[in-house]
């Protein structure tokens, strides 16, 4: 914003502005002799209203009495907080400055306190986060890569064989060794290879173990299988490098197990029973069917999310804007919100878990998952202002009737809040449209198996970091 100013008289103030960096703004202000004695004389008035002394009556202690008791400094220091804040208003006011979260005094409030004179005019500069004003270097032609996703027919099966498994009876198994798929009953502790300590956790009675691959840390499932009801073994493991446990991540560890009981499943029968036993389907030819439905439609939409993925991406890169630390605070503070509610959804109890440590690991962990939230923010917003994009009222007041014959109960339901968020989804699909329609998306080749487990690392959400940062069981699933 270019520096402005406004003069009025003497009971007016006088503003000025100019642009600082990160989205700030300075505001320079002269404040009139006559305001800052006003404010001075209702700082005495306020503050003789709390004072009480022997052999006066409340809020009528002589002037001279009333500095003696509370002191010349604190009644400056009252005077000066309350004029500070009136004038800030007024100011934004005077000059529409857009500001956004609260002012700091520039030099320190100590500083301005020293210079404050009732009776005599004051200058003072406020610095302020202001709204960003966000714009795109071209709107038109971007290009994306984007990983296209492939109905897999293969997943039809494997999907049918897990609820299998679901309904699969467990039988004790007494004549064979472990094998891969079993089910396993064992007692087991663990201790550090290289200092001999016991693991926090590591250590468990009549624990069931699925003898499956990434079930447990390396080493542990691989070390039952072949192991006999009675066996005892010794079993060297290594926790992951990336483990959440920070004391365990990349150590190797050593673990006594004790085999105590051994079971197989015994899977169902595959034909129309267990169709109607797995799902509302009476056929298994309508059991597939329908699986291979949601999974072609599973396909498409994640097809449409890495799309879109891709061109927020690309937009990103063409915009220019600077991110006033507010917003970027009030963006971390929602996905904490976010955080919280989704734990609480899984059943955890989130006042206990969220300790003021965690808060303050995830409020830095998450700052550029925040960033990048608010920037994709910002691009769409100035894409809708570029290209004049706009979502007609009797679209959204037809979507929002939509919704309301689907609520059982209305009077529950915010109309304000329901009609912003269809009017928020509406203009993202004519956005996320727009662009499709005007980009260039090309297929990428699906990433090696052996790159996701980094990618996924370090691209965990908050909820993942939090769930990650309070899992203490060494032995758990890995």
């Amino acid at each position: 914003m270019s520096p402005a100013a406004s003069t009025a008289s003497q009971s007016e103030l006088k503003v000025s502005t100019s642009p600082r960096p990160g989205s700030r703004m300075a505001v320079e202000i002269g404040v009139p002799a006559g305001l800052t004695q006003s404010s001075h004389e209702q700082a005495v008035e306020k503050l003789s209203r709390t004072l009480k002394l022997p052999g006066f009556r409340k809020g009528k202690v002589p002037r001279a009495v009333l500095v003696q008791q509370i002191g010349a400094v604190r009644i400056r220091a009252t005077a000066l907080e309350e004029l500070v804040d009136n004038v800030f208003r007024n100011a934004l006011k005077q000059a529409e400055i857009p500001a956004i979260g609260q002012p700091s005094v520039d030099g320190g409030f100590e500083a301005l306190l020293e210079r404050f004179e009732p009776g005599k005019e004051l200058s003072l500069t406020l610095e302020m986060d202001v709204e960003p004003t966000p714009s795109l270097k071209s709107t038109k032609g971007l290009k994306a890569e984007a990983e296209s996703v492939s109905f897999d027919a293969a997943r039809v099966d494997e999907l049918i064989e897990q609820s299998r498994r679901q309904l699969a009876t467990l039988v004790p198994v007494e004549k064979r060794a472990a094998e891969s798929g079993d089910v396993a009953v064992i007692n087991f502790s663990g201790t550090f290879t290289d200092n001999g300590e016991a693991i926090s956790g590591g250590s468990a009675d009549a624990m069931e173990v699925e003898l499956e691959d990434g079930r447990m840390i390396p080493g542990f499932v691989e070390g039952i299988i072949g192991m006999k009801p009675g066996d005892s073994k010794t079993v060297a493991c290594q926790f992951p490098e990336e483990y959440p446990q920070e004391d365990a991540a990349g150590r190797k560890a050593s673990f006594e197990i004790t085999l105590t009981e051994l079971k197989a499943r015994e899977l169902p029968a595959l034909d129309d029973a267990f169709a109607q036993q797995a799902s509302d389907k009476q056929t298994l030819a309508e059991l597939r069917a329908d699986l291979e439905e949601r999974l072609k439609e599973d396909a498409e939409r994640r097809n449409e999310s890495n799309r879109h993925d891709a061109l927020l991406a690309a937009l990103v890169e063409q915009l220019e804007v600077e991110l006033p630390e507010t917003l970027v605070q009030e963006e971390i503070i929602s996905l904490l919100e976010q955080t919280a509610g989704q734990l609480a959804q899984q059943g955890m109890d989130v006042k206990k878990l969220f300790t003021p440590q965690l808060i303050q690991s995830l409020r830095e962990t998450s700052r550029p998952e925040a960033e990048e939230r608010l920037k994709r923010s910002l691009a769409l917003k100035a894409l809708a202002s570029a290209e004049k994009i706009e979502v007609a009222a009797d679209e959204i007041e037809a979507k929002v009737k939509e919704l309301s014959r689907g609520f059982s109960d209305n009077s529950r339901i915010d109309p304000a809040r329901l009609r912003q968020a269809v009017q928020e989804d509406l203009m993202r699909e004519k956005l996320m449209g727009w662009l499709e329609s005007n980009s260039t998306i090309t297929e990428k080749a699906p990433e090696a198996e052996g790159d996701k487990p980094k990618k996924a690392a370090a691209k965990k959400s908050t909820a993942q970091k939090a769930k990650a940062e309070t899992d203490a069981e060494p032995a758990a699933e890995a």
